[in-house]
């Protein structure tokens, strides 16, 4: 074998370091089947905690209403981690029973504000369209182009900075969002009578949930301790979901460069947060390999960087460096990267 064999040969030996995003699939491919037990396990240390911190923090209210809203904030947190084991009952990745998945997950969604069927078909459309530049819309954040933010009217530029503003993303959006937008199939009311039967299905649930509430305990219960769950979880889960995707070097291309795999790998963060918040939300911090094979129960994503450190490292970030992210509002698709405002004035329109 002459010296150009043994480059080409060489070279083509596939490695972590070298394996492409498709190549990936057949590696992670491994890690998708769900353990019953541990799946039933994890539900049951995440509802039996929330369902047992909102009964102490209805019976403290009595005693102490600043107690009973601060337990009722902290157990937003055990709301998210629902959220998320709904969310792998959507991919089907928590049980191998669809049956039971999907069943497991409306039930959640009743908790979680979230009708369950109707999510499931939004969220399969954010991760088979994610990243590209012409299907934005559904399942996503609002994210303009330089281009197509400069061509806006100074009105319009204002909607938008307003829209992108962290109090309504955050805060006021998130409440929006799970307390009003989700009592409707939105995106999707036109899609068929299933996804109706979904959001008034959930609906009906939490009516009768909430109405037997107020019978039983009053409105007290329900404004200081079940309402100030559900708000955190809200907002906390927006900001999962805005920097698992909303980074300086995020990936979005126009259809023609657009490939889904790459997409997927690129165009998601590594959110290494401190043990105990990795637990509550369930590791979608590991939030690249679950986009590049969403099948993986979210308890095996810690194995799968551990078997392939490559992978650890792959749009790594920090709690610190997250917070900057949200100073990143536009996407330059000349540099390839999110610019903050003040950045996009300073090149575009200089004084």
């Amino acid at each position: 074998m002459n010296i150009q064999n043994l480059a080409h040969a060489a070279m083509s030996v596939v490695t972590d370091e070298n394996r492409s995003a498709r190549e990936w699939l057949q590696v992670l491919a491994k890690y998708r089947d769900p353990d019953p037990k541990r799946s039933t396990f994890e539900l049951a240390v995440t509802l039996v905690p929330f369902l047992s911190i909102w009964a102490i923090a209805i019976w403290v209210l009595q005693y102490s209403a600043l107690v009973a809203f601060a337990m009722a904030a902290v157990n937003g947190l055990f709301l998210v981690r629902l959220f998320c084991i709904q969310h792998d009952c959507g991919h089907a990745s928590f049980f191998a029973n669809r049956r039971v998945s999907d069943w497991v997950g409306r039930c959640l969604g009743v908790l979680t504000l979230t009708p369950y069927h109707v999510w499931k078909r939004q969220h399969a459309i954010h991760h088979s369209a994610s990243g590209n530049l012409d299907l934005r819309g559904i399942g996503d954040v609002t994210t303009l182009t330089v281009e197509e933010y400069l061509a806006r009217s100074a009105f319009g530029r204002f909607m938008y900075r307003a829209y992108r503003s962290p109090i309504t993303l955050f805060l006021l959006g998130p409440a929006y969002i799970f307390l009003i937008q989700n009592r409707v199939p939105y995106g999707l009311m036109k899609s068929g009578t299933s996804f109706w039967v979904s959001a008034m299905g959930t609906n009906v649930a939490l009516l009768a949930g909430v109405a037997g509430l107020v019978y039983v305990a009053g409105w007290a219960p329900l404004l200081l301790v079940v309402l100030p769950t559900w708000i955190v979880a809200a907002s906390a889960g927006v900001w999962l979901f805005y920097v698992q995707h909303q980074f300086e070097d995020t990936h979005w291309r126009k259809s023609e460069e657009w490939q889904l795999h790459e997409a997927a790998l690129e165009g998601s963060s590594h959110y290494v947060l401190p043990k105990p918040l990795q637990w509550l939300s369930a590791n979608i911090g590991i939030h690249h390999v679950h986009h590049l094979y969403s099948r993986i129960p979210f308890y095996r994503l810690t194995e799968v960087i551990k078997d392939h450190p490559v992978l650890a490292e792959c749009q790594r970030m920090t709690i610190g460096e997250s917070i900057a992210c949200a100073r990143l509002h536009l996407w330059d698709e000349s540099q390839k990267k999110l610019l903050s405002f003040r950045s996009t004035h300073a090149t575009y329109l200089p004084a």
